[in-house]
């Protein structure tokens, strides 16, 4: 293993202004996929028009899917140049290859205007999207760990995970302000378009902030024992697979987090004004939950800090939805929301940070990107059809409750196996 040190030295001071900038971008990518979610039945409607309307939701939910298929393809193409090449430009990429996507769905016309072509549009779309966030996560988690201070390391990181809540917590609103002024037929029509767009006006300036970060991966940096002394992703294949495990129950939370909004509308017959306000409540308490649990992390530990959040959700999930279930009112949808999404954020505020700790740099984005990215793609991409699909078969509304429960048992199960990466943990083991 390699050897503990004690410091490292940084070439160029990394402000504030900078970590800014990359999550800034980061949400700005975020946005773009997640408003999909809280849009798709309205896209149903355009794209994959149906006299039944389950059949056009899953065609709309399959579509969103497709777009996790090249997500893994973007991690490495794009991971690795962030290891060989720098965070930066890696980061200019993703962001340019999103915003041409943002951009196609936006204007793709709809089926009654065009007929196959639009869904066929639609998809090409989410490929381009899928690639470009695959090619995300890495590098930017890589570039907050490398610019912050050892003992700041979770704080800092955990604005990643914070920065896609901020994204849902805008799409959030967009939909509510919609919903608002504008009738069933028109949302279906333009409004989820207008959502787009919005994402789409702030493309220039998310390109501009982006090209003023400095480069990160050239930094020299402590190493400590957690490390193998190998820079090979196969040294690091304990710490992925436990990765891989971490990232499916949260990952699996967050898509029913997001899928909230359609259950609320399809399983309980929620208004849809009441349905958006879940994504308000999920976007408010991804940003404040998952900061704290970055923050506790650095002083309590990743292991715990993961842990206790995980016991806590596992315990409350199926109360909380037989409750929703009993009173499907707006209330109960956000209050179920905000608790589920608050433990789910806890944990998500060390995990990443602790996946990202464990990597040697020569091999983080790629690692971290890779691991992300097939967690996401085969758990994250099936989980809103699975869930509309199951629903729908077995007539039990309390479908998603179950679908948590497993993957937060999976969840603890690698949690209790995994080694701690906290520096103040590391270090008062190494002093023991």
């Amino acid at each position: 293993m390699a050897q503990v040190t004690t410091a490292t030295q940084v070439p160029q001071a990394i402000t504030k202004r900078h970590v800014t900038a990359a999550v800034i971008g980061n949400a700005l990518e975020f946005y773009d996929f997640t408003v999909y979610t809280v849009f798709a039945v309205d896209i149903g409607e355009a794209f994959f028009p149906s006299h039944d309307k389950f059949v056009g939701l899953l065609l709309s939910l399959l579509t969103f899917a497709i777009g996790f298929v090249t997500r893994p393809i973007g991690a490495v193409v794009i991971g690795a140049i962030a290891d060989k090449v720098g965070r930066r430009p890696a980061m200019l990429l993703t962001f340019a290859l999103m915003g041409v996507a943002i951009v196609g769905l936006a204007s793709t016309p709809s089926y009654a205007q065009i007929g196959v072509a639009a869904p066929i549009l639609a998809v090409l779309c989410r490929l381009v999207q899928g690639f470009a966030l695959g090619g995300e996560v890495g590098p930017t988690m890589a570039f907050l760990i490398e610019a912050a201070p050892p003992k700041r390391r979770g704080l800092v990181g955990s604005w990643q995970s914070a920065s896609q809540s901020v994204s849902s917590l805008i799409g959030g609103f967009v939909g509510v302000v919609l919903a608002a002024y504008l009738s069933h037929s028109a949302l279906a029509a333009y409004g989820w378009r207008v959502a787009f767009w919005v994402g789409a006006l702030v493309l220039p300036f998310g390109l501009l902030i982006r090209r003023t970060l400095p480069e990160t991966l050239h930094h020299p940096e402590t190493h400590t024992a957690i490390h193998p002394d190998r820079p090979h992703l196969i040294a690091h294949a304990r710490l992925l697979s436990l990765g891989v495990m971490v990232i499916l129950f949260l990952t699996t939370s967050t898509y029913v987090r997001l899928f909230m909004t359609t259950y609320a509308i399809t399983s309980l017959h929620i208004g849809s004004g009441a349905a958006y306000g879940a994504s308000l409540v999920n976007g408010f308490v991804g940003i404040v939950f998952t900061l704290l649990g970055g923050y506790f992390s650095d002083r309590i530990g990743r292991r715990l800090m993961m842990m206790i959040p995980l016991l806590l959700f596992l315990a409350v999930t199926y109360p909380a939805f037989a409750m929703l279930v009993h009173n499907h009112d707006g209330p109960t949808l956000w209050a179920v929301t905000g608790v589920i999404g608050a433990l789910n954020s806890l944990s998500a505020g060390a995990a990443l940070i602790w996946l990202t700790e464990g990597l040697r740099k020569e091999v983080r984005s790629l690692g971290l990107g890779a691991t992300y990215a097939i967690s996401v793609s085969v758990f994250g991409g099936t989980t809103q059809p699975m869930l509309a699909w199951l629903t729908h078969v077995t007539g039990d509304p309390l479908t998603p409750a179950y679908y948590l429960m497993v993957a937060a048992l999976i969840g603890l199960v690698a949690v209790f196996m995994l080694d701690e990466t906290a520096p103040v943990r590391v270090a008062a083991r190494a002093t023991a």
